[in-house]
């Protein structure tokens, strides 16, 4: 059985312990807030956009665009959005391991797919298991601009305009409440379900033609799409080191109560020999 200064010593580091992780839950929901707020505003700019992308490119039967027609894929892009740091419950862990089931399940060589990586913790992951990261961004702040990822964006489109693959899809955790995130695959090249979520299509005027206005919006359109991902992924990221968090803080609180309660019961059994002790000397001595 432990000593009465060891349990102490455990109570005291537990304590030491809650107070990190309740003040990691803080901070983690205040950032949350944020980057929820972040979230949701964009989603009415990306509405707008699909809406008018899908007006240009299916309103006329003359635009075409490489970016909206399938062709036969020889290399698949993948491009996944994890964080830079730990303590985020299985955040990063669902992201990972569905991707990389994925890749085994449809690829048999590694020169038929490429990845893509945001956040320290999924390009260790690729990394350590040897598998091919063509760009990879870390260090991304917790309320991202759009200017931080433009240049990544930017390549992942142009790497499928060039053709240094034929399809990309992105793997991410999409926002549904500080509680809950679900894990999401999107495909976001080539851009074949423009009309999926629109019900009816707007009529515009084109100045100065179809095609010279998609030749500029579709890889804007692209590079929203992950941009979008990206601050779902960081709400998310808030939402689940917020519960990872308060999840510790109860488990140490716990702790405490149950070594407490040890530490109790070891005090008074101290006192109880003690007393025999002293009950059983003053006998001896009659």
């Amino acid at each position: 059985m432990a000593s009465l200064r060891d349990i102490k010593t455990r109570i005291t580091s537990t304590k030491k312990t809650k107070q990190i992780t309740k003040a990691m839950e803080m901070v983690s929901a205040a950032k949350l807030n944020r980057a929820e707020q972040n979230a949701k505003t964009f989603t009415v700019y990306m509405d707008k956009i699909q809406e008018v992308v899908a007006s240009v490119a299916l309103g006329s039967k003359d635009a075409t665009h490489p970016m909206l027609e399938s062709r036969p894929v020889k290399k698949t892009g993948y491009l996944v959005i994890t964080s830079d740091r730990g303590l985020a419950g299985a955040y990063n862990s669902n992201v990972l391991r569905n991707v990389y089931n994925t890749i085994n399940e449809r690829h048999k060589s590694k020169d038929e797919y490429t990845i893509i990586v945001f956040g320290k913790v999924g390009l260790k992951f690729f990394e350590k298991r040897g598998m091919p990261v063509v760009d990879s961004i870390t260090g991304v702040s917790d309320q991202p601009e759009f200017a931080d990822i433009k240049e990544i964006a930017a390549k992942a489109v142009g790497m499928f305009s060039d053709g240094t693959f034929d399809e990309l899809y992105m793997y991410y955790n999409h926002y549904v409440s500080a509680i809950q995130q679900t894990l999401t695959e999107k495909k976001v090249l080539p851009l074949t379900d423009l009309a999926a979520n629109q019900s009816s299509l707007s009529s515009y005027e084109y100045e100065p033609s179809e095609e010279a206005i998609l030749e500029v919006l579709l890889p804007q359109y692209a590079e929203s799409l992950i941009y979008g991902a990206l601050l779902d992924g960081k709400a998310s990221e808030h939402g689940a080191r917020m519960s990872a968090m308060k999840s510790a803080t109860d488990n140490a609180d716990e702790l405490i109560r149950s070594l407490t309660l040890s530490y109790n019961r070891a005090r008074q059994a101290a006192i109880t020999q003690e007393i025999t002790e002293i009950v059983g000397g003053a006998a001896a001595l009659e």
